[in-house]
């Protein structure tokens, strides 16, 4: 049994210490996976210079190869990483990834060719094919596990795409679009706040540019709106909203929406009254005198031509007397 054991061993060191040729190296490329890179006359589409190894890649993608595409593009940038060449083998792979339906993972192709060759002249065409792609997740698109297995769509994950873009070029043609669906994305999320901040950032900083400060500015007041139409009506968000739409119609007052947002002042005002006509209420019915007179008169300050403001005043004179008198026990 001994010897058996003594042979085995002897057998399993010879051979590992016999020398043999791998057919091909087994690499792993992140976008593309594991693969085998083969030597020789096996591999036809390498080439040893850095020009004519992104011609193949460039005339397989015109052949929509793309397999061929990411395998020639990946080397230039793993054996070539520093050439000129580098930038646009880069931008191959993304485009790749991209008309494979792989859009995360061509998102952060893009962002590799920002953050390593900023630049590139290809920099605004990356900005604009990031901008496309995080607009069809802001449509819904799933993001992907392993870039391969759909979870979930995500406004979150959505609006950070955009986030990237204009942290990336902040004065790009793209940048004011991606700013402005930020608060997009955060609005189909109801995190209004957030919504209305993104777009005061598009009002305040593309004031130049009066179609996006418009749009920014009315948006901000619609979304102050949704946030005020919540189930508890929102006293403070309704006041926003009246503030953003009257700044968006002193500002644009030829501006095709400013009918629509005098009529939501209208209703928000309305609500106002309404609500503070009802906390009055509530007020009285629990006997705190003070309280009510002080929301009964906040419906004659925000307005003193509502329905509501006649029967205001009269409450007003009735409870006034007893705010002189000794508390009930």
């Amino acid at each position: 049994m001994a010897s058996r054991l003594a042979y085995l061993i002897l057998f399993v060191a010879l051979l590992a210490l016999t020398p043999f040729r791998s057919p091909a190296p087994l690499l792993y490329v992140p976008g593309e996976g594991w693969y085998y890179e083969p030597h020789g006359e096996n591999a036809k589409w390498q080439r040893p210079r850095a020009k004519d190894q992104l011609e193949v890649a460039d005339t397989a993608f015109t052949n929509k190869d793309y397999k061929i595409t990411l395998h020639a593009a990946h080397r230039v940038l793993r054996v070539w990483p520093m050439s000129d060449y580098a930038p646009h083998a880069a931008y191959l792979v993304g485009r790749c990834l991209e008309n494979s339906g792989r859009d995360e993972a061509a998102f952060n192709a893009y962002q590799q060719i920002i953050e390593k060759y900023p630049k590139s002249g290809e920099y605004k065409e990356v900005l604009s094919r990031q901008y496309e792609i995080a607009n069809r997740f802001l449509a819904g698109e799933w993001f992907r596990l392993w870039n391969t297995i759909p979870l979930y769509p995500s406004m979150d994950e959505t609006a950070k795409l955009y986030d990237k873009i204009v942290s990336d070029g902040p004065y790009s043609d793209v940048a004011p679009h991606a700013q402005m669906r930020i608060g997009a994305a955060r609005e189909k999320q109801k995190d209004f706040s957030s919504a209305v901040k993104a777009y005061e950032t598009a009002a305040d900083r593309y004031h130049d540019q009066p179609a996006i400060a418009a749009d920014a500015m009315y948006r901000a007041g619609a979304a102050w709106e949704k946030q005020a139409d919540t189930a508890e009506y929102d006293q403070s968000a309704a006041a926003q909203a009246i503030a953003a739409y009257t700044d968006f119609v002193s500002y644009y007052p030829d501006d095709k929406r400013a009918a629509a947002a005098q009529t939501a002042i209208t209703k928000l005002k309305a609500e106002q009254v309404r609500g503070s006509y009802q906390i009055a209420q509530y007020y009285e019915k629990i006997h705190k005198w003070a309280g009510a007179v002080v929301y009964y008169s906040d419906v004659l300050q925000l307005d003193a031509n509502s329905p509501l403001a006649t029967s205001a005043r009269q409450r007003i004179d009735v409870l006034k007397p007893r705010l002189t008198s000794p508390p009930e026990k």
